[in-house]
């Protein structure tokens, strides 16, 4: 694992001594979020990303390694390698290339050129690759056999021999590999009598964008409509250009054997080289846009986990709807389920009753926050809340996801005796107190955040999610005495299993007061406990520093401290006079450097800190529906969802508005996180209302002031504009009825 150490180095630009750090810290056992919080002394501060990249360098040349001695192995058996080989081989830096040096080499089915050499035409074609003036005609009738009745015949398989030569000779691939990345054109049409069911396609129905333009969205929209079977597609330069970049250095002379020369070439190009460069192309733009994708969904999610939490309170959670009535859950400080209703408020009648039942649970299980489901009916039932004036705090809640909570197994496993309804409204409430212990019950591709998350690569998406969620999970930290298993399998070091052990133990004996008690928890090793403990929280714990994330380990050290100020442990946390006086360089040593005692000092300010914001209450324009929505207006709004070519917002109209990146701010941007987080508070102005299609076209900054006239903003170049085949994810009628109109 070690030796890749320098080549990565390089790669990403550190030291060599970090990068070997921390893949020796990997092959121990230890986990990335363990790594980049504990062992800052060992690989000189690297963060989360920078230590996931070097595993992900180390993945990659790992595989190329192994590809490459299985390469060399076979060539060599095949009794042709060569010191020149070899030394090709050596210098290759990626797949593709070992792979067009091992093409000639590789088993396949029989091909066309391996008929023509059977039937002795190998010499033939050496002969027309000579380019010299002999008839073609007269040279090839020489090579009639039992099965080459005719010269042309024998031109034909000469042809195919040369074609396969052309397209198996690494030089020209990589070449043309190049020219492909230089000029090659993605274009679509659309299959015939596929106009109608293809529709949401349009735009894509004569369509042509450079490839190393294309953005990742456009480039799964195409996709789409291809595996659909709407769309025909293509990747591939001009053939003219593309022929003549083959030709060279192959081509010489005006004779009838070169024109039997350039055939080959042709035939190579259109029958090898081009599909295989084609094929090769789509899959690396998918994998592009993929990647794209998912770091997007990664980052809302992130911000979405991270969401601001609203704490301990008692809480009346309300599941919004029409007909079936709008569910009821009472929760605890704790998120412990006590009491479920049901109430009418659509059916007049019924609003007495209504009103009644609410203030009845409000006064008996001392409700102090009031959280609404943001989905069908919920700003209606946001209304019918406001108007009862009880003083409380009202919030709406991102329901995305909750449906799919309360229909799963865990949520069966939670509540057996509860239906969907009352687990759905418990999700709505649990998720305002702890929007991260809540949502990593869900898959995170349910929870609506993330473009194109069907459309790309599955086990790439998950990994990343999962990355992410762990991220975040031991970034915020876990109280051990309440998490439940879900969350506990996040913490780094603890899988499943051992979540479930420790769920057990908990239920067992009673409450942890120890982080050592952990070590009782079967299955949690030493290993595990070191991976593990310092994310996990005893708010009450025996030791002062349970309740922070200083580790185990580490309270010797403490201690010391403690000693050498003649204080107790509990003295020092959050007296920032006497921190002040512990020298950092005092302490430091072979087990613990100045980086690890700085953060354990800083630790000590403020032990246990949540890193996540303090949630604020926000408040919705008094519009309801998509027909209250006008053209004009400013209304406030907040950001649900992040793409690269726009933000989407939620008005309170239960249709998302898409501020489209050019609208985002007078300054020039090209991506609006620069500017934007999820749930950003914002003004909006409305631009254009299309209720047939039910889309908002919204600016944030039409709302603010311009910068004035000389100042060092960038000229906005033309921004690309979304296609409307991505219709599930974009809504771009500001800059289409720009382009084009009413």
């Amino acid at each position: 694992m070690i030796a890749f150490a320098p080549k990565i180095a390089t790669l990403l630009n550190l030291r060599t001594a970090q990068v070997s750090a921390v893949l020796g810290l990997l092959e121990e056992g230890a986990t990335i979020p363990f790594i980049a919080r504990y062992r800052k002394d060992k690989t000189g501060n690297l963060d989360e990303v920078q230590i996931r990249q070097i595993e992900d360098q180390h993945k990659f040349l790992k595989e190329f390694t192994e590809r490459k001695a299985f390469i060399e192995k076979t060539i060599t058996e095949q009794g042709k390698m060569t010191e020149t080989l070899q030394q090709q081989l050596d210098a290759a830096t990626t797949i593709n290339e070992l792979e067009d040096i091992y093409l000639p080499y590789k088993p396949k089915r029989k091909t066309k050129a391996q008929t023509a050499r059977e039937n002795g035409l190998e010499p033939l074609a050496r002969l027309l690759l000579e380019q010299t003036d002999a008839d073609v005609l007269t040279l090839a009738g020489n090579y009639l056999n039992e099965n080459i009745l005719t010269p042309e015949d024998a031109l034909q398989g000469a042809r195919d021999i040369i074609a396969e030569e052309v397209n198996e000779d690494a030089a020209v691939r990589a070449r043309m590999r190049q020219f492909f990345e230089e000029n090659a054109l993605v274009k679509s049409s659309v299959l015939k009598g596929k106009e109608s069911e293809g529709a949401k396609f349009k735009d894509y129905f004569d369509f042509s964008e450079p490839a190393h333009r294309i953005p990742s969205h456009r480039t799964l929209a195409l996709l789409r409509g291809f595996t659909e079977g709407i769309l025909k597609m293509s990747i591939e330069p001009d053939e003219e250009p593309a022929l003549e970049r083959m030709e060279e250095g192959r081509v010489k002379g005006l004779s009838d054997s070169t024109t039997q020369v350039k055939k080959a070439i042709r035939d190579a190009y259109r029958r090898l080289l081009q599909p295989s460069l084609e094929s090769e192309f789509r899959s690396l733009l998918k994998q592009k846009a993929d990647e794209e994708a998912i770091n997007v969904f990664a980052e809302n999610l992130r911000q979405l986990l991270l969401g601001s939490p609203l704490g301990s309170k008692r809480l009346l959670a309300i599941d919004p709807g029409y007909r079936t009535g709008c569910k009821i859950v009472c929760l605890d400080a704790k998120g412990d389920l006590q009491h479920t209703d049901l109430i009418y408020i659509h059916e007049p009648g019924k609003l007495p009753a209504a009103e009644q039942t609410i203030r009845r649970l409000l006064q008996a299980y001392d409700v102090q926050v009031i959280a609404i489901g943001d989905g069908t009916a919920g700003r209606e039932t946001e209304q019918f809340m406001k108007k009862l004036q009880t003083g409380l705090p009202v919030f709406m809640v991102n329901e995305d996801g909750a449906s799919v909570y309360s229909a799963s197994e865990v949520a069966r496993e939670e509540f057996p005796e509860q239906d969907v309804t009352v687990r759905g409204a418990v999700s709505i409430g649990r998720r305002l107190m702890d929007p991260l212990a809540e949502l990593v019950k869900i898959d995170p591709k349910s929870i609506g955040v993330g473009q194109y998350q069907h459309d790309v690569n599955q086990f790439r998406l998950k990994e990343r999610l999962d990355q992410t969620v762990v991220s975040c999970v031991n970034q915020v930290g876990v109280n051990l005495n309440t998490a439940s298993k879900h969350l506990l399998r996040y913490v780094s070091g603890i899988n499943s299993s051992i979540a479930e052990n420790i769920v057990k133990y908990r239920n067992e004996n009673g409450r942890f007061s120890s982080r050592r008690q952990l070590l009782q928890v079967a299955r949690l090793g030493d290993k595990a406990f070191e991976q593990c403990a310092g994310f996990l929280r005893i708010p009450d714990g025996e030791h002062p520093l349970d309740r922070s994330a200083v580790h185990p380990e580490a309270y010797p050290l403490v201690e010391q401290m403690a000693t050498d100020l003649q204080v107790q442990v509990q003295e020092l946390i959050g007296n920032e006079i006497l921190l002040r006086q512990i020298p950092v360089k005092k302490y430091v040593s072979e087990t613990f450097g100045e980086l690890t005692i700085t953060d354990i000092l800083q630790e000590l300010r403020k032990p246990g800190l949540d890193p996540r914001s303090e949630i604020q209450q926000f408040e919705y324009a008094p519009i309801y529906s998509l027909d209250d929505v006008q053209t004009g207006m400013v209304v406030p709004g907040m950001v649900t969802n992040l793409t690269r070519f726009g933000a989407f917002v939620d008005i309170g109209v239960k249709q998302d508005g898409l501020v489209h990146v050019s609208e985002i701010s007078h300054d020039y941007i090209t991506d609006p996180s620069e500017k934007l987080k999820l749930n950003d508070k914002v003004q909006v102005k409305v631009l254009e209302v299309d209720r047939e299609r039910k889309r908002i076209a919204l600016s944030i900054k039409q709302t603010q002031e311009a910068p004035a006239r000389g100042g060092r903003n960038k000229p906005r170049p033309r921004q690309p504009e979304p296609s409307l085949s991505d219709l599930s994810v974009t809504d771009a009628l500001a800059a289409l009825k720009k382009k084009f109109g009413k």
